[in-house]
This record gives structure tokens, C-alpha cells and sequence, in this order.
């Protein structure tokens, strides 16, 4: 599809004026709302039927990994047979997966029932943010409001992370504890099958001809590779965050304040998208990721130490702001690293880093936890950022944007086949919009 916009400038007045945009973007945020609780109403829930945080977090922790395995799967085949075709079953398949998981938590069964059902309940969690980041990058093209649009698709997200957890808290604590799970698949069928509808602004549909060469994969792409790494770190900050918080107002006896302290921490996450979708940059986005994970990791060390609730919301609200520059620079470097018929699925991939990296901080904070206190689940975000942080310092030639030379859609040379790196003046030139 060619760029629907040819505006030079940024900011968010021109990016909202994109023809179609509003067609996609109010379904797609109503339908993405779901999202933000999964997790933190299933570690609610299981943790009220069973007493264990371990427990709860490993189920959630096999949602979160199913989401990250199959994710990519659901973003290729969205780009091989359109958004529409893949999101109805994978709504349909997800709300029965969550009415399951409730039936048997509340029925108090075993371990390894709840497990079991949690695979496909993570494998078809509806992937609707990188369904609209594909049609943004559809809409946009080559636009200089493409890093605008990366920023403006992070605070939809974190404001997500504000409202969904608060909400999912308050219906687990103040009404029943299964009734953010019940919330979140009323909101899964609603909104998912609305997005589902609005077929004309869905990118085109990269179909397969007889005699073509295999098709690009974004996971060929050295540099997905690379951010993959670096959402794994991000992903561990939200899991580590949400059961650590969970744990820690739980022992001080003021379980109700856990969605207001993680509002905070997703607060300041959104606050720092917005700022950052109205700045023009003149840092290239490879520099402007290190630096952005070199202050998350640095954010991060103080946490396991508070115990006192207004300093731990002050830390996280730093936590939090940290994080969106990480995020969106990482979102803007797939549109100038992949092919336009694989970056739903590059899309997804990197969603599914972060799922995958929070499931297993949700697992590891737990453990923590249960055996030597609810600080220690704190040094999971610690832990995760300086590993990837370690990769990113490494492999950071992998992230320099490519040449325009790979056409949208054109197959690979070979398992890597790599495509010329621009210099950094032409990457600070694509990150001046």
C-alpha cells in the first residue's frame, strides 16, 4: 500500500489528521484494554485460590510464554491472509480459554489443570497493538511521522497500563476475584470483534504465488534479533512490577493501593511516550536506545531497597519513565530494519519478547517472593535491563537503519540476506522527523 500521507512535519495534529486513522484507532484501543489486565487478574485470582504468589505467577508466566510463542505465528499470517481472517478465530478461542481458566480456579484444580489451559488462553490472546502498528506503517510509509506514530501507539499502550490494572484490581479486590478476568473477556470479544470489522484500513495481504521465492522473515532481519533481546529486558521490568508490587502491599497489609502504585509506574511510562512522540529528534534512534536502556537499567537499582509505599511509587514513576523511549525507539527501528510484508509479524515478535520476558519475571519474582520476601521479586527488572542492556552495547551495529533498497515484500537472498546499513548521517537524517 502506498503512503497515505505526505506530510514533512511532525507532531501529533498531523499524524491524527491521517486519512482513516480513526477508523482503526478508537476499536483498536478499546480492543487492546484486555490486554493490560490478562495477566495481573490472573495473578489475582490464583493467588486468592491458592495462597501461593509462585503458583500465580507461573500460570500467568505459561499465558505469558504461549502469547510469546504464537504471537509471531498469529502477525504471519495476519500479513499472508489479512488481519481480519486471523483476529475473529483468535478472539473467539481466547474468551474461551479465559472462562475456562476461571471455572477451574474457582473450583480449586490442581496445578497442572490451570497450566494446561493457560497455553491456549496465552496462545490466542488477540495481538491488536502490532495489527495497528502494521497499519500505521501501511498508512505512513516512509513519512517522517512514522517515530510520531511509534509514540503515539506506546502511550495508547501505557495508558492501557494505567487504567487496565487499576481496573483489574479493583473489580478483583472490591467485587470478586475472578471479575477482572470476567472484565477482560467481555472487552476481548467487544473490541476485538469490532477492530475486526474495519477491514478497509488493514494493510495489503501478502499472498504467495506459484514459483516465488521463499518469503523475507523478519526474525532473518540481525537487528529484530537484537531488539528482541532488548524487549525481553522491558517485559521483565512490567512482570517483575506486577507480582513484586502484588506481594509487597499484600505484606503490609494494603493490597488495595497495588493498581494505583503500578498506575503510577505505567504513568510515568505514558507521560514520557507523549513527550517523546512531540519532540523532533536530532539523535539517531540506535543512540537514543542505549541511552534510554542505560537509565532504565540505572532506574531500576533502588528498587528492591524501598519500603516505604510514597518512595517505592516515586521510584517506579521513574521506572516508568524510562521505559518509553526504550520502547518507542525499538517500535520505530522495525519500519526502517523490515520489509512492509513482514512487519506484522516483526511487530509481534517484539510484543512477544515483552510477554515472554514478563512471564518469566512474573515466575522469578514470585519464587522470590515466596521464600525471602516481597523486595526480592525487585531485582528481576534489575536483573533483566542489565542483561539486555549488555547485548544491546554489543550488537549495536545490528541496529542501524537499512537502505530503501529491499522492496515492501521482496524475499531474502538467503537465511540472513542483509541489506546495505546507511551511514549515521542518513540515520540521524530518518530520525529528524
Amino acid at each position: 500500500m502506498a503512503s497515505a500521507v505526505k506530510d514533512s512535519r511532525s507532531g501529533y495534529g498531523p499524524l491524527l489528521r491521517t486519512p482513516g486513522a480513526w477508523t482503526f484507532l478508537l476499536p483498536g484501543f478499546l480492543a487492546r484494554q484486555p490486554f493490560a489486565m490478562l495477566t495481573i487478574g490472573i495473578v489475582l485470582l490464583v493467588q486468592s485460590t491458592t495462597g501461593s504468589y509462585g503458583t500465580a505467577g507461573a500460570v500467568s508466566a505459561t499465558t505469558g510464554v504461549a502469547m510469546a510463542l504464537f504471537a509471531p505465528q498469529s502477525g504471519k499470517l495476519a500479513d499472508r491472509f489479512g488481519q481480519r481472517a486471523v483476529l475473529i478465530p483468535g478472539v473467539l478461542a481466547h474468551v474461551a480459554g479465559v472462562v475456562a481458566l476461571i471455572i477451574l480456579a474457582l473450583a480449586h484444580a490442581p496445578l497442572w489443570a490451570l497450566l494446561a489451559v493457560a497455553v491456549p488462553t496465552g496462545a490466542s490472546t488477540p495481538q491488536v497493538g502490532p495489527m495497528v502498528r502494521a497499519r500505521w506503517a501501511a498508512r505512513l510509509g516512509g513519512s517522517p511521522l512514522m517515530p510520531t506514530a511509534a509514540a503515539f501507539e506506546s502511550v495508547t499502550d501505557e495508558f492501557t497500563f494505567v487504567v487496565g490494572p487499576v481496573l483489574a484490581t479493583a473489580l478483583c479486590t472490591g467485587v470478586h476475584p475472578a471479575a477482572g478476568l470476567v472484565a477482560e473477556a467481555v472487552l476481548t470479544l467487544a473490541g476485538g470483534l469490532l477492530f475486526a470489522a474495519q477491514r478497509r484500513s488493514q494493510p495489503a495481504v501478502h499472498r504467495s504465488q506459484a514459483g516465488d521465492r521463499p518469503r523475507v522473515s523478519a526474525l532473518s532481519v540481525p537487528g529484530v534479533r537484537v531488539l528482541i533481546v532488548a524487549f525481553l529486558g522491558i517485559g521483565a521490568v512490567f512482570g517483575g512490577m506486577q507480582v513484586s508490587l502484588t506481594a509487597f502491599t499484600q505484606h503490609i497489609g494494603q493490597p488495595g493501593i497495588n493498581g494505583v502504585l503500578y498506575g503510577i509506574f505505567a504513568g510515568g511510562n505514558m507521560l514520557a511516550g507523549i513527550a517523546c512522540g512531540a519532540l523532533a529528534w536530532k539523535v539517531g534512534p540506535r543512540r537514543r536506545l542505549l541511552v534510554a536502556y542505560g537509565l532504565l537499567a540505572l532506574a531500576t537499582t533502588p528498587l528492591w531497597a524501598v519500603t516505604a509505599v510514597p518512595l517505592l511509587g516515586a521510584v517506579g514513576l521513574v521506572v516508568g519513565l524510562c521505559i518509553a523511549p526504550a520502547l518507542i525507539t525499538g517500535y520505530t527501528l522495525v519500519e526502517s530494519l523490515v520489509p512492509a510484508a513482514a512487519r506484522t509479524e516483526a511487530f509481534t515478535w517484539l510484543t512477544g519478547a515483552v510477554a515472554l520476558g514478563q512471564a518469566a519475571a512474573a515466575t522469578s519474582s514470585g519464587q522470590l517472593a515466596d521464600r525471602f520476601g516481597p523486595s526480592m521479586g525487585f531485582l528481576v527488572p534489575l536483573a533483566g535491563t542489565a542483561l539486555a542492556l549488555t547485548v544491546l552495547l554489543a550488537l549495536r551495529a545490528h541496529l542501524l537503519p537499512r537502505s530503501s533498497t529491499v522492496a515492501a515484500g521482496a524475499p531474502a537472498e538467503g537465511p540472513e540476506a542483509p541489506v546495505p546499513a546507511v551511514s549515521e548521517d542518513r540515520e540521524r537524517e530518518l530520525a529528524r522527523a
